[in-house]
């Protein structure tokens, strides 16, 4: 329930009117309802560390550093709710304190603030928030791409014709336009990994901007919040957000990655192509035309990416105009969407999951038209360079006048005869090739042509190949970032316990 006062300011004796009305209601009751239960448990960890760090650097007494810390710990068990909100204390951590307060005494609570700004807790929050975002976001592509993986062995003999330019261009594997994805995925997943270590810093002690005059530890609630280490100048732990925005970009480019993904399909799944078919558990239908089995899902998935494009296009454009220091600004409104980014990256994670575990290839379809539509048209120049001693250039002209002879009259590539070849061949070079039937028609034939690509290619030994190696460095980083979290975890339960301690000492104190 969020309350409102009629009162002088609720925070401040410098300030002594109450909040407009219209502040309260578009600003400050807003973020309430939709932050402080989300950042409560993080508050109430910042909280218990740095009260922990200030007893133990004597800034405060014992009694008062038990009295806080307990009242903590009956605060986080008695969860968000159980604070009754007022637009009039702006925000979070005012909210927070005033309850704190209401429980300990203004002397005793008041004592939690020493040597320390919103500023700093607000940094502090935004970088366990990314933490925990992370984590699960890289929880979720390691999902997406075992599945993936799993499918594109599966169907690694699958030939189907690749594109270029949507135009049929040599033939492929559907395991290994998999096995590509991929290979996409696991690099959105090393954008992700690379952005840990920067945002993987505390800021807390930096203050307002400049620091403070009392002798804290800094790296102290730093090992207490589970960071390896601090942000070192204080100006900039307070300033800056580009851990975020370097994650926002990081999840663009995820977007992007499944939007193209998605696109694929789209188009695959149509009549025209009809080279994919999905269940009828993930497709929609129409109010009007009972025929229809409309690919939601995939509809969801390039629209969601286009959501993403926008979200941290609006974080770049408020941030370029802020001052480089903490204004709401730059670290409030330009980060507004941030969590809105990670959540909705993982739903549509989870979404490309069930496409790819669902989706089924048409494969007499697909190799029908890998047979038909000219796509290993290119085989059949390699073979003639190899074979007849002619420019790569040439058997380019060769083999174009070829395929233009044979749309021409109505023929498709399979249909291609060493009479076609040796024409085009006398045109372009002035001798017949002399290549025999069966060698022209085992170039135009896909499954030959996917077979001899092995470097990297769609040959199943060589997808087989890239699987293998795209297994190992996927359970490489799923290890990693389950040690991560398992350490942050520890981290948290450690500051539990500590806390806990310092709340047993007013007990025992006669």
């Amino acid at each position: 329930m969020i309350s409102s006062s009629v009162s002088e300011s609720q925070v401040s004796r410098r300030l002594t009117e109450t909040t407009a009305e219209e502040v309260c209601e578009i600003i400050y009751r807003p973020r309430l309802a939709k932050d402080f239960a989300k950042g409560f448990n993080y508050l109430t960890d910042i909280n218990a560390a740095h009260v922990l760090m200030l007893h133990k650097q004597g800034l405060v007494q014992t009694a008062a550093a038990s009295a806080i810390a307990r009242a903590l710990l009956d605060m986080e068990a008695a969860g968000p709710d159980a604070i009754e909100l007022d637009p009039q204390r702006e925000d979070a951590y005012f909210n927070y304190e005033a309850h704190l307060i209401d429980k300990v005494g203004k002397d005793v609570g008041g004592r939690l603030h020493t040597a320390r700004s919103r500023n700093d807790i607000l940094a502090t929050i935004d970088r366990l928030k990314a933490r925990d975002h992370v984590h699960a976001l890289i929880d979720q592509l390691v999902v997406v791409r075992r599945t993936i993986l799993a499918q594109a062995t599966r169907y690694q003999e699958v030939v189907m014709p690749g594109y270029t330019h949507l135009q049929p261009a040599q033939p492929v594997t559907y395991g290994f336009w998999l096995s590509a994805a991929a290979e996409a995925l696991g690099r959105d997943t090393e954008r992700l990994e690379a952005s840990y270590t920067r945002m993987n810093r505390s800021p807390l002690g930096a203050g307002a901007l400049a620091g403070t005059p009392f002798e804290i530890d800094r790296m102290e609630t730093a090992r207490l919040l589970g960071f390896p280490t601090v942000a070192d100048n204080t100006l900039d732990a307070v300033a800056s957000r580009d851990f975020l925005f370097e994650i926002m970009a990081a999840l663009t480019m995820l977007a992007t990655t499944w939007s193209r993904i998605a696109q694929d399909y789209f188009v695959w799944v149509t009549d025209e192509f009809r080279l994919i078919d999905f269940p009828d558990s993930v497709a929609g239908t129409s109010s009007i035309m009972p025929q229809k089995k409309n690919p939601v899902v995939l509809e969801y998935l390039k629209g969601r990416a286009g959501h993403l494009i926008g979200m941290f296009t609006t974080a770049m454009a408020v941030q370029r105009a802020s001052q480089f220091s903490h204004t709401g600004d730059a670290n409030r409104e330009s980060v507004a969407n941030f969590a809105d980014m990670c959540e909705e990256s993982v739903k549509a994670l989870k979404v490309l999951d069930l496409v790819v575990r669902t989706a089924r290839p048409r494969e007499d379809v697909m190799l029908r038209r890998a047979r038909e539509n000219f796509c290993a048209a290119t085989d059949l120049a390699d073979t003639i360079v190899r074979k007849a001693d002619v420019s790569f250039r040439q058997a380019h002209h060769i083999v174009g006048a070829v395929v233009r002879e044979a749309m021409e009259r109505g023929l498709s590539s399979d249909q291609i005869d060493v009479d076609m070849v040796d024409r085009a061949s006398v045109d372009e070079i002035g001798r017949p090739l002399g290549l025999s039937a069966d060698i022209v028609g085992e170039c135009l034939d896909p499954a030959a042509s996917v077979h001899a690509r092995t470097i990297g290619g769609p040959a199943p030994d060589s997808v087989a190949s890239m699987v293998a190696a795209a297994t190992v460095r996927l359970v490489q980083q799923d290890t990693l970032n389950a040690q991560r979290r398992e350490t942050t975890r520890q981290a948290r339960l450690a500051l539990h316990a500590e806390a806990e301690a310092l709340a047993a000492l007013a007990q025992a104190t006669p």
